[in-house]
C-alpha cells in the first residue's frame, strides 16, 4: 500500500477540523453539540403540547406534528446557542484558554475522522470493493477505515424507529393502534379485516302474539 490521494484527504479533513475546533475552542465546541441536542429533546418532549395550536393552520395531522417540532427545535436551538456562546466566551478569555484550545484541537481532529470514516461508509456501501479505484483500494488509511467504519455501523441500532415511544411511532408510520382483546372493531371495515367477510345478518326473531 502506498501514499494515495485518500490518505491526502483524510490528513487535509482532519487538520482543516482540528484548526477551526482550535480556533473556537473545546467548549464552544461542545457546547454548541449541547444546545443541539438540547434542541431535539426540547423538540422531542414539546411536539404534542404544541401540535394543537398549528393544527389550526394545518388541516394534515403528521405535517402540523412534524411542524410543531420544527418550530420548538428552532427557538430552542436560537436560546440554548446565545447562553452557551457567552459560556463559551468566558471560557475561552480566562486562564484556561490555552488549554481550551488544545482539547479543541484534539476534538477537531477526531470529528475529522469521523466525517472521513462515514464518507468511506456511504462510499463502500456504494461502490463494491473490485469496482473501487485503485487511490482508493491501496491507500495506507483504507484498513483503517473500515475498522473504524465496522465499529461504527455495530454502535448504531439496527431499527431506530424502536427506540422511538409507540405512540409516536404509530402516528408516523400511519399504524392505528392494535385492538384490545374482547373489543369490538369501530367500524365495518374493522369487522370485515377481522373475520375475512362481512358479518351475516342476525336471524329474524319470532314475533310474540
Amino acid at each position: 500500500m502506498t501514499v494515495t490521494l485518500l490518505d491526502g484527504i483524510l490528513l487535509g479533513v482532519t487538520l482543516i477540523s482540528a484548526l477551526l475546533a482550535m480556533v473556537r475552542g473545546f467548549s464552544r465546541e461542545v457546547l454548541s453539540i449541547l444546545s443541539w441536542v438540547a434542541a431535539a429533546a426540547a423538540a422531542f418532549f414539546l411536539y404534542g403540547p404544541v401540535t394543537p395550536y398549528v393544527q389550526k393552520y394545518v388541516d394534515n395531522e403528521k405535517i402540523a406534528m412534524i411542524a410543531a417540532a420544527g418550530i420548538v427545535f428552532a427557538l430552542t436551538l436560537i436560546v440554548v446557542s446565545f447562553i452557551t456562546l457567552r459560556i463559551a466566551d468566558f471560557i475561552i478569555d480566562s486562564r484556561v484558554g490555552a488549554l481550551d484550545r488544545m482539547l479543541g484541537f484534539a476534538f477537531g481532529a477526531a470529528r475529522g475522522i469521523l466525517l472521513v470514516v462515514v464518507a468511506m461508509l456511504l462510499f463502500n456501501f456504494l461502490t463494491p470493493p473490485e469496482s473501487q479505484p485503485t487511490w482508493v483500494a491501496n491507500a495506507r488509511s483504507k484498513p483503517m477505515l473500515d475498522d473504524l467504519g465496522r465499529k461504527l455501523e455495530a454502535a448504531v441500532p439496527q431499527k431506530p424507529m424502536e427506540l422511538l415511544p409507540a405512540g409516536l411511532r404509530q402516528k408516523l408510520e400511519h399504524q392505528p393502534p392494535a385492538e384490545e382483546p374482547g373489543q369490538e372493531p369501530n367500524t365495518i371495515e374493522g369487522v370485515i379485516g377481522n373475520s375475512g367477510e362481512a358479518p351475516a345478518d342476525e336471524p329474524a326473531q319470532p314475533r310474540s302474539n
